[in-house]
């Protein structure tokens, strides 16, 4: 949902007139706006203002950090010619990852993609680290701060420890962390990818921050914005926007974390009352944010409870929002050791800066009787 700061500071600056790579009157006002926004990122992070690439979404930097970056670093040194990222990753970062291997783009045939193993609470395991990094191959490690489906937490700075020993850049996809918990030191990462709507920004706006010394290949040509990475004229407005979202989620951060973790807790307790069965992917005491819910109702079916919650106005989802629509089996409980018939019936449940109690209550109410239509439904299914 679009936070009203946000709003407030899209429109004000949408209405400055003028393309902010012009050298007229009109385009250094924009350039003024632009470079102010660009400026507060820079300051609420932690990082020089130079370290800030704009972007469309996580996606977006996803892919200049997995595709760009590792072209980069080969053209500099032949030798890197692999990637590794965790097991769990966003579809961003694994078939972006992927795609280097598949001739989808040019010039990257021949990279190796290393898949590092979890444990069974979504964990980086240290001996998939060290045996993936030992040969001095690898370009670039990636580990998503907190997963996006179970809100498993990741050790970065254990993953960081051991990159550094060769030499590998380290890319976290911090999307689902914003907010939630600390975000890694800049002593430990390079890359990291950061998407507006996950703040209350508008859809369609996201940041890579990059060290200066990361080489890219260019993604785009044209008038050499942007460190010569992505060339384009610049979104003064979705700056702005995003600036002013990200103010307020950093200034909430621990407010609000210690909010929702209560609000999980109840949530959790009414699942338990509800339906004793009910298998929480994480316990409680496994590191991980506090916002999301990872729950599997043995015996349901996953799409039937989806319609049934949604029919009750619940909006929730099976896995990753972000899989074009299809409902399939969740490769980040695979990665975990979870089978397809142990995870039918998953249910991922997210809060947010939004969420209230009568949300929960709300939840908990709709959820017996789905439960017993999607369970009738999964029986039938076999």
């Amino acid at each position: 949902m679009l936070r009203p700061a946000a709003r407030d500071a899209f429109l004000e600056a949408s209405a400055v007139r003028g393309n902010p790579s012009s050298v007229h009157t009109s385009g250094r006002r924009a350039r003024g706006v632009l470079d102010e926004s660009l400026a507060r990122i820079a300051a609420l992070l932690d990082v020089p203002r130079s370290w800030v690439i704009m972007t469309s979404g996580g996606t977006e930097a996803d892919n200049l950090a997995l595709r760009a970056v590792p072209q980069g670093l080969h053209a500099q040194d032949p030798s890197r010619t692999a990637v590794a990222v965790a097991a769990t990753d966003h579809p961003a970062v694994l078939a972006t990852a992927r795609s280097l291997t598949e001739g989808a783009v040019p010039g990257a045939a021949g990279f190796e993609v290393r898949e590092l193993e979890v444990d069974r609470d979504g964990a980086l395991r240290s001996s998939a680290i060290a045996d993936a990094l030992a040969d001095g191959t690898v370009g670039v490690a990636s580990a998503a701060l907190v997963n996006n489906e179970t809100g498993a937490v990741q050790d970065i700075a254990a993953l960081a420890a051991r990159a550094r020993e060769h030499g590998t850049l380290v890319h976290t996809d911090a999307v689902q962390g914003v907010g939630h918990v600390p975000l890694p030191s800049w002593e430990d990462v390079d890359l990291m990818s950061l998407s507006g709507h996950k703040l209350g920004a508008p859809v369609g706006v996201g940041v890579l921050v990059a060290r200066p010394g990361v080489p890219f290949a260019a993604f785009s040509t044209g008038g050499g914005q942007q460190r010569g990475v992505r060339s384009g004229t610049l979104d003064a407005a979705h700056t702005a926007a995003f600036a002013a979202a990200l103010k307020e989620v950093l200034v909430e951060r621990e407010e609000q974390s210690a909010r929702l973790r209560g609000l999980a807790r109840t949530l959790r307790d009414g699942i338990r009352g509800i339906d004793p069965e009910a298998r929480f992917t994480l316990e409680e005491t496994a590191p991980q944010s506090g916002h999301i819910v990872h729950v599997v109702f043995p015996g349901a079916d996953s799409d039937s409870l989806l319609f049934l919650l949604d029919e009750r106005g619940v909006d929730c989802s099976a896995g990753s929002a972000c899989s074009a629509g299809v409902t399939q089996a969740s490769p980040v409980l695979a990665a975990m050791g979870v089978s397809d018939a142990q995870a039918r019936g998953a249910l991922r449940l997210s809060l947010g800066w939004t969420s209230t109690e009568r949300d929960i209550e709300i939840l908990l109410a709709a959820l017996p009787e789905s439960l017993v239509r999607a369970r009738a439904v999964g029986a039938l299914m076999g």
